[in-house]
């Protein structure tokens, strides 16, 4: 079992970091139930029945046992005297399982019902504080209205030093949802209310969700050319053109330039020659017109345990408009006659980046390439050519990076490390046989016990409308686990019984061993029922995310797990060791 959760370290990125955790935890799991199982079952067995150690157990079995082994005793002469229905039964299996992987809608982890949502909007870059305050207490109090709703905060803008990358145009709203109210119907109405504003992005996620989602923020397309450069004007310029080139090879369907978005921005550029005819300094220009406009914090006041910022400003009426900052004054040596700001620097609008994002000390911009009609590896050699040919300035250059190649290497590494563990548990499982027809056996059938497992993913996905998180297809796990032990344990007795039998064993006495692990299996079935059939039945509440698809997925899973087991192995061994 250990072996089969190799693949899971090929994994990278935040995927990565959780399955292998899980992985970890469930190798530790088995290693420590191991232990159980070969020291501390045996060692409680001899102390508390010291007695029975050298008496023969007497193996009758109970009543109810009794009448599920007739049963199953019927169902197992029909399965053996029809060899062909043990074909049919693996290729039903088998195209259940296939047929069920084009439904799979696999999310890391799933929508958890946090009563806390956050609600982030934003509006055109350039938008007032004061209307966005307006909207936001018009966002809130709508949202405040809605049933189930228990209060709403907002944050509008970035706190002085916050880890938000966002203007005065981004506000966030923090919804607390009743424990007693309907989760989805409340979410729903939330979704529909921040909908209905025109010209407002919005985007509604838990606390957790939106932490996963900035921390996997990258570019989406297949193929990505990331251009690195400092000047934005020559960046954006260069940007515009390589994409152009890249957009004439022959398989790219498009390509768009990710830009951030842009605000206008107020600018003042200091005019050197009027500067120097009225005797002012640059940096004092700079720094006078910047205390002005933004302020200048030259101190702290301390009142009744709170503290209250000193800033050196204008007056608002003073800096309403362009016009009113281009008057502002500026004070020339020792005090003489001041000169107005647009007399010694050109003011105005323009527009510049919201966000500068950086790489490596560095600026750059995305090109998306999508592909179509052609391999990716191909266009992905022809553009890394188109790159070599094309002329950057100095200290300007383009790499190719995005889905495609990391897509790739962790194909090459998940396929290494599965062929590493495929190729190890045929070596175990050789070991246990001592034959490798039955070790191939028993690797082909695994998989088909596993079917239930996945026609229950695919169901969650498709009934409940919902992606199903990965974590649950670890219940996979649990299921190959017992499927192995099961066809081990069979497998093995069924041997045993060959290699004490003088002469050579007939079909009798080998059926008999297979109906000695029926009750084992039985109550394998039984005990996994019991454990998790509360969850299931519970229902769809909060704090059973993850428990509740993984519940799922395991006993779907054991149903088709205990059909392989009891039927399809038994019928397919005795097929292929010639026995009548």
């Amino acid at each position: 079992m250990s072996i089969a959760v190799l693949p899971v370290f090929a994994l990278q990125g935040s995927l990565g970091l959780f399955f292998q955790a899980v992985a970890v935890s469930f190798a530790l799991a088995v290693f420590a139930s191991t232990l159980v199982a070969l020291i501390v079952t045996p060692a409680l067995f001899v102390v508390l029945f010291p007695g029975m150690t050298n008496t023969p157990v007497n193996h009758t079995a109970s009543r109810n046992t009794r009448w599920f082994q007739a049963r199953y005793d019927r169902l197992l002469d029909w399965t053996i005297s029809k060899p062909h229905m043990s074909y049919v039964t693996v290729g039903i299996l088998a195209v259940m399982g296939l047929g069920a992987l084009p439904f799979l809608r696999p999310a890391l982890l799933p929508t958890f019902k946090e009563p806390e949502i956050i609600v982030q909007i934003e509006t055109a870059a350039g938008t007032s504080h004061p209307e966005m305050v307006r909207l936001t207490d018009r966002v809130t109090g709508e949202l405040g209205a809605i049933p189930g709703v228990l209060n709403v905060g907002a944050l509008i803008g970035r706190a002085e030093f916050g880890d938000r990358v966002v203007n005065i145009n981004s506000a966030q709203l923090l919804v607390k949802i009743a424990p007693t109210a309907d989760y989805r119907a409340t979410v729903e109405a939330i979704d529909t209310a921040i909908n209905g504003y025109p010209g407002v992005k919005s985007e509604l996620q838990t606390y957790l969700n939106q932490t996963i989602s900035v921390a996997d923020a990258e570019a989406d397309a297949p193929v990505v050319v990331r251009v690195y450069g400092q000047d934005w004007t020559i960046l954006r310029d260069k940007s515009e053109e390589l994409r152009q080139i890249l957009s004439g090879i022959d398989g790219v369907a498009d390509s768009k330039i990710d830009l951030p978005r842009e605000e206008p921005t107020l600018e003042v550029e200091v005019n050197l020659t009027d500067a120097q005819r009225h005797g002012v300094n640059v940096g004092d220009v700079r720094r006078t017109a910047s205390t002005l406009v933004n302020g200048l914090h030259v101190g702290s006041l301390y009142q009744e345990q709170k503290v209250f910022d000193v800033v050196v400003w204008s007056t608002p009426k003073t800096r309403g408009n362009l016009t009113d900052i281009g008057n502002l004054l500026i004070d020339t040596p020792f005090f003489k006659v001041p000169v107005r700001l647009e007399d010694v620097a050109e003011v105005r609008f323009v527009a510049r980046p919201s966000v500068i994002r950086h790489e490596n000390v560095s600026r750059y911009v995305d090109i998306g390439v999508n592909v179509k009609g052609r391999d990716a590896g191909a266009i992905v050699g022809e553009i890394q050519d188109r790159l070599r040919q094309f002329q950057f300035p100095l200290e300007y250059h383009a790499e190719v990076i995005g889905a495609y190649e990391q897509q790739q290497a962790a194909q090459n590494r998940l396929l290494a490390f599965a062929a590493v563990a495929l190729i190890g548990i045929l070596l175990l499982l050789q070991a246990a046989f001592e034959s490798w027809r039955l070790a191939i056996l028993s690797l082909l059938t695994l998989p088909l016990a596993l079917v239930g497992g996945l026609i229950a993913l695919a169901t969650l996905a498709t009934v409940e409308a919902q992606s199903v998180s990965l974590s649950a297809a670890f219940g996979l796990l649990t299921v190959f686990g017992i499927a192995a032990r099961n066809q081990i344990m069979l497998i093995r007795h069924l041997r045993q019984l060959q290699a004490n039998q003088k002469q050579a064993p007939g079909r009798k006495v080998l059926l008999s061993g297979v109906r000695e692990r029926f009750a084992p299996v039985l109550v394998t079935v039984l005990t996994l029922g019991l454990a998790y059939l509360p969850m299931i039945l519970v229902g769809d509440i909060p704090g059973l995310e993850i428990l509740r698809p993984t519940a799922i997925v395991i006993l779907s899973g054991m149903v088709t797990c205990t059909l392989v087991d009891l039927f399809v192995v038994p019928a397919l061994y005795l097929r292929l060791t010639g026995i009548r």
